[in-house]
């Protein structure tokens, strides 16, 4: 990663972080506030939920994953992270639940041509950039992947959060998320190579 792309994701982040504290300030004296929280980062963990599940689950974990931070609103401690990390824990930890079906998910990609879906065409655009952005081979080195493992690639590449950002969700060090980037990346890799071999 090169300095400049650092440098402006440190700039994000800052003003990420300001606007939460906004964000934080007004829904602490006013709870009919939270809904700019559900404004600002639904998006984001609806697509983070949906690529690593199925349309219908995955709408189901993001709006749970709203229902659960408006209960906690409370307990959010801003020295902690931001906003964003803390609703991608709250949904990773629901996704808890939903881990056989992730890997049937990842399956079902891999058997199937993304256009040929037949649970709608919201399903059928969702899968269709998810098979684009996660190519079958990438998609099996996901299924050999440990949970940590898994997680924290799926939260840089489908949540799309920085490394701090991903050690903030998970409650895990900065390096444990370099060290398991880093053994998922060689697991990708040996994969990859093996089917580029046999195939």
């Amino acid at each position: 990663m090169t300095a400049d792309v650092t440098a402006a994701e440190d700039r994000r982040a800052a003003d990420r972080r300001a606007g939460d504290a906004e964000l934080v300030a007004r829904f602490r004296r006013d709870p009919d506030a939270f809904t700019a929280v559900y404004d600002r980062y639904f998006p984001e963990v609806y697509r983070y939920a949906v690529g690593r599940l199925d349309v219908q689950t995955g709408e189901d974990i993001a709006a749970e994953t709203f229902c659960v931070a408006f209960a906690q609103r409370d307990r959010f401690d801003p020295g902690r992270g931001g906003l964003r990390p803390w609703l991608f824990g709250i949904a990773t930890n629901l996704m808890a639940r939903h881990r056989r079906k992730e890997a049937r998910h990842y399956r079902a990609l891999m058997r199937t041509d993304a256009a040929s879906s037949v649970e709608g065409h919201e399903s059928r655009v969702v899968t269709s950039l998810a098979a684009r952005r996660l190519q079958p081979r990438l998609l099996k080195a996901l299924t050999g992947l440990n949970q940590g493992e898994r997680d924290v690639v799926l939260l840089i590449a489908v949540g799309q959060l920085s490394h701090e950002e991903v050690a903030q969700t998970l409650g895990i060090a900065a390096g444990t998320v370099r060290s398991r980037l880093s053994r998922a990346r060689a697991k990708f890799q040996k994969t990859i190579d093996r089917e580029a071999f046999h195939g």
